[in-house]
């Protein structure tokens, strides 16, 4: 499961990961704003009406940063009595938000590749425009690969949903620089270009989208995780534990898992009680996740495990 953070992380980590949010969303900010100065400036000198509005585009990019930043600062918020899991699926809602304005981009890119095919269109950019269409193809991927690498970092949805916001103004420089290099040869390679990325970002927006309702609604937690509860369950009770029908339900750092165990059915409450509270301890403490077991009875001597 690409991305999944397996285990809660103690509260320097937490804090450390929020900082990798702030520091993405503050870089891409002042990237974006400082691209938007080049663009404009460059669209100005040549006379480039394709550079000033790409400007603008780059400028808007700016807007789903600020939601980073703001989801990175909300899910951080301690749990209360109204959100006693705290307040980690603001992370998740953000990303649906971000994944919407990319699913913009997207459609921009779809009709426009459209319209240009419909008129053959052709781009044309003086020597000064392509230089700062390579730089801004160059800063924009690497805004990107450092959303990435926070992600990886963090598991934080929106630093990924945000890369890729990053990758389509990169790919969008891309396209209009291919069609300044082969547009006389080819007139239609600008408008097929952007067709294909624009389906390319379609699926980006439901890999996202995907993976964020995946999270809000539960899901069965991975096989890494599954066998590393299964190992600590062997070592810490004495008995023969079936443990089995896993459900995960992340709240951004915090985890809250249930399942069920079958244990012998001669043992008598008290001692069923002391052994799952045992291994809902050791959970917390060695794996930091929140479990709620659910106790059963088994007759036989041998039984399979999940």
């Amino acid at each position: 499961m690409e991305g999944f953070v397996t285990f809660i992380y103690p509260m320097e980590h937490s804090k450390k990961k929020n900082r990798y949010g702030y520091i993405e969303g503050i870089l891409s900010i002042v990237g974006n704003l400082l691209l938007f100065g080049l663009k404009y400036w460059a669209g100005i000198v040549s006379g480039s009406l394709a550079l000033i509005a790409d400007a603008w585009h780059t400028l808007s990019d700016s807007a789903s940063s600020v939601v980073v930043i703001g989801s990175v600062k909300l899910s951080s918020r301690k749990a209360d009595a109204r959100h006693p899991f705290g307040h980690g699926r603001y992370q998740q809602i953000a990303s649906i938000f971000i994944a919407f304005l990319l699913g913009i981009v997207a459609w921009e890119f779809f009709s426009g590749s459209i319209e240009k095919f419909r008129s053959r269109e052709l781009t044309n950019f003086g020597t000064l425009a392509i230089v700062v269409t390579i730089i801004s193809i160059l800063v924009k991927e690497g805004m990107a690969q450092y959303a990435y690498f926070t992600y990886r970092k963090t598991g934080f949805e929106t630093l990924k949903a945000d890369g890729w916001h990053h990758r389509s103004d990169a790919l969008s420089s891309l396209v209009v620089l291919i069609g300044i290099l082969l547009g006389k040869q080819f007139w239609w390679i600008d408008s097929v270009l952007g067709f294909a990325i624009s389906l390319m970002l379609f699926y980006a927006v439901f890999e996202i989208i995907r993976g964020t309702t995946n999270k809000l609604l539960g899901e069965k937690p991975n096989e890494e995780m599954v066998r590393d509860i299964e190992q600590l369950i062997r070592r810490v009770s004495q008995q023969e534990i079936c443990p089995h029908h896993y459900h995960l339900h992340s709240y951004g750092d915090h985890l809250e898992l249930t399942f069920h165990v079958m244990l012998p059915g001669s043992l008598d409450i008290h001692t069923g009680h002391e052994i799952v509270s045992q291994i809902e301890n050791a959970l917390r403490e060695e794996m930091h996740i929140m479990a709620t077991i659910h106790l059963e009875p088994h007759l036989n001597k041998r039984e399979s495990w999940r």
